[in-house]
């Protein structure tokens, strides 16, 4: 009779351990339902990477790592998205553990980013920035008819602020087939971003009529009436009259 597997919830990986021969654990990233990410080095070049490792029972016939890989190398050429390298698999506790290896982006998540800020929310001229950095990387995502499915402001990196914006996406959401539905939702996510940027429903009576043109309160049907695409969002910032 077959021992039961028991599930992997951590990995736990030390630092200086070698994984595969190839990486040296530097710390933990971060941890989700999928699996863990860790900032290793790679012994042969020095060079820091961010793995991404798949619990087992999360990932069955390496269906979501699969899943990952081929969509990113299909939107390779959105700067937005970090860069997919290759993947590798170890055994661990008995069980092969597949994982990503990726580009590591420097920069802070925009979750803690904004509790630095003053009253822990940007003015309209930064939010725009912001707005207009994400729409803009979002658009050559919806040009290939793709999505993230998952914005938010835990999944999002700011590399640098000020006038531009640089930022990051983090973990693409979903593998069925994209529909226009999946672009609505990153659409009316990236206006939820702004608007909580904003510092949210305490300030939003306050906003200027062209923060409430692009925000709508929050009202999907309204937005997508305005805005059925990044680029449309985009398109928008870039010729806002504040005359009216």
């Amino acid at each position: 009779m077959a021992v039961p597997v028991k599930p992997i919830d951590s990995f736990d990986f030390a630092s200086g351990r070698v994984l595969a021969r190839k990486y040296e654990v530097i710390s933990r990233l971060g941890a989700g339902w999928e699996g863990e990410v860790y900032l290793v080095t790679e012994v042969a070049t020095g060079i820091e990477r961010a793995a991404k490792f798949f619990f087992p029972q999360r990932n069955p016939g390496n269906r979501n790592l699969l899943f990952y890989a081929k969509k990113l190398h299909k939107l390779r050429t959105c700067p937005i998205l970090i860069q997919y390298h290759t993947q590798e698999i170890i055994s661990f506790r008995g069980q092969t553990i597949s994982f990503l290896v990726s580009d590591f982006v420097e920069g802070e998540l925009l979750s803690d980013f904004l509790r630095h800020q003053p009253g822990q929310r940007l003015d309209e001229f930064q939010a725009l920035h912001l707005l207009h950095a994400l729409a803009l990387g979002m658009e050559s995502v919806h040009h290939l008819r793709e999505y993230h499915g998952d914005l938010h402001t835990e999944n999002v990196i700011v590399r640098r602020y000020g006038l531009g914006f640089d930022v990051r996406l983090l973990d693409l959401y979903h593998w069925r087939a994209p529909r226009q539905s999946n672009i609505d939702d990153d659409v009316c996510d990236l206006v939820r971003i702004f608007y909580d940027a904003l510092g949210g429903k305490k300030h939003y009576a306050r906003r200027s009529p062209q923060v409430k043109f692009i925000c709508n309160g929050l009202k999907r049907s309204l937005i997508l009436k305005k805005f059925r695409t990044a680029g449309a969002l985009r398109e928008h910032l870039e010729n806002l009259d504040w005359e009216s």
